[in-house]
């Protein structure tokens, strides 16, 4: 069946076996008429991928012969990691030579971008070949040289046709994907690096695709409840959101439900919040997120000088980190500045990098007690080595309305990072401690996978404060 996705002409993906519960069901799957490479000679494959299974391997291309897959796309349930494999030959038991990405655990229900590059060097001799994976537009470690994993290697070529959603081992097939897929292409040669970048971009028209993937509507909400956005604005009683990531829950203080033209989502900068399991995108890849929100200014007066009011933010895997964040801060007496921000931890949770996109001005009075759009955007295709030599991993940038912010601060950050557990609106994590309320009201909170230009911002997401 198909649903939505990010892709460059429609908004159709292919959905396979995540909505059967029954697993001699989970059986579906789709293939090409024809082998569209030659897997002998160089070529690259590539496909987004929306995974909601890690219980067993999860394949997203191959393509079979007799006996074996030649080459295999697909996340591993014993590694915990998306793979690009190749077998030596078409027999069963075969050796598997594997190119892994460099991170393991990848989030699930979110999109990642994989593709699969096989090198033969131009020429006939064997012992040159490589593989290498990547994902979300960056490579996976060094290219493998196959004949050094197996020197059985013998580059075969499937001559049946290019599977999506499963796989074939010791004649068999199996191991099938569940969850969704889109924008499956193949070229018969080795893509370079800046050309998969731009194959991440998924451009259209020259302006990179994105896709909203979640969505949060205070102004449709009652209760204890921040709900999802339904398929049709106009009838709040149409089907929810496609994703269906679930209502974000509020605390049980400081925060309400109320407003008097249209509800809003208003906390109190003192213990309210609202709350979502996360994370909703894969954030070593590119991403925009935005929210209305409306800053009290009394509340934020008593506020010590350094204070942070978290817009929003998703936790990093350890916690009292925010893997990305919207905050507002108060920088001097009487001054008070947006910023949009990513951090990367290690494994104890120590800070190991960050980037922090500014706002260019300290917010003025007409930005008080009224609704502001604010937008980050993280795109992680903008690699760059800064003034000492350090390369750095994606950008940072910051919108207020539609106008894009040239803060003064290095906002390119040196170290992938992906989030876990907690989407929080009204606080969040930072400098160790779990709490920055802000004192404010929400109206809508939406994310997006893919990084939005200026353009896209204003028509997409700026509307007037007024």
């Amino acid at each position: 069946m198909v649903d939505d996705g990010p892709t460059r002409g429609g908004d159709y993906s292919l959905r396979l076996n995540d909505n059967q519960s029954d697993p001699d069901k989970q059986v579906g799957y789709a293939s090409t008429d024809g082998v569209p490479v030659n897997s002998q000679d160089s070529f690259t494959i590539s496909a987004w991928a929306y995974l909601t299974d890690d219980k067993a391997n999860r394949v997203v291309l191959s393509a079979p012969g007799e006996h074996a897959s030649a080459f295999t796309l697909y996340y591993s349930a014993a590694l915990k990691t998306w793979v690009f494999n190749r077998t030596d030959q078409d027999r069963n038991g075969p050796v598997y030579i594997r190119s892994t990405a460099n991170d393991q655990n990848p989030p699930l229900r979110v999109w990642t971008h994989l593709v699969g590059v096989f090198d033969t060097q131009g020429n006939a001799d064997k012992s040159d070949d490589t593989i290498q994976l990547f994902v979300n537009g960056r490579p996976q470690g060094k290219p493998v040289v196959l004949e050094d994993e197996a020197k059985t290697y013998t580059p075969w070529t499937a001559d049946r046709n290019m599977m999506v959603g499963r796989s074939k081992v010791g004649g068999d097939y199996g191991e099938y994907f569940l969850g969704r897929v889109d924008e499956v292409a193949a070229w018969q040669r080795p893509l370079e690096h800046e050309e998969i970048r731009e194959e991440n971009r998924l451009e259209r028209k020259g302006a990179p695709s994105n896709e909203l993937v979640g969505h949060w509507d205070a102004t449709i909400s009652s209760g204890g409840q921040v709900a999802e956005s339904p398929e049709d604005p106009d009838d709040p009683a149409s089907t929810a959101f496609p994703y269906r990531r679930g209502a974000m829950d509020l605390s049980d203080s400081g925060a309400r439900l109320t407003g008097e033209d249209a509800t809003s989502l208003v906390l109190d900068g003192k213990s309210g919040y609202a709350k979502a399991s996360g994370p909703v995108v894969d954030e070593a890849g590119s991403f925009t997120v935005s929210a209305r929100v409306r800053l009290t200014r009394s509340e934020f007066a008593g506020k010590p000088i350094g204070y942070r009011g978290l817009v929003a933010g998703q936790a990093t895997p350890v916690g009292k980190e925010s893997s990305w964040a919207l905050w507002v801060e108060k920088v001097a007496d009487n001054a008070y500045q947006w910023k949009f921000g990513r951090t990367a931890v290690n494994a104890d949770g120590k800070v190991v990098a960050s980037a922090v996109a500014p706002a260019e001005d300290e917010i003025g009075d007409k930005e008080w007690d009224t609704w502001v759009d604010v937008t980050g955007v993280f795109d992680s295709g903008l690699d760059f080595t800064d003034d000492e030599g350090e390369q750095r991993f994606g950008v940072a940038r910051l919108y207020v309305g539609r106008f894009a912010q040239q803060g003064e601060d290095d906002a390119g950050l040196s170290r992938a990072q992906r989030g876990d557990g907690a989407l929080t609106a009204g606080r969040g994590s930072a400098k160790g401690v779990t709490a920055h309320y802000l004192p404010g009201d929400l109206a809508k909170l939406r994310v997006w996978v893919g990084a939005m230009n200026r353009e896209q911002v204003a028509e997409q997401i700026a509307e007037p404060s007024t």
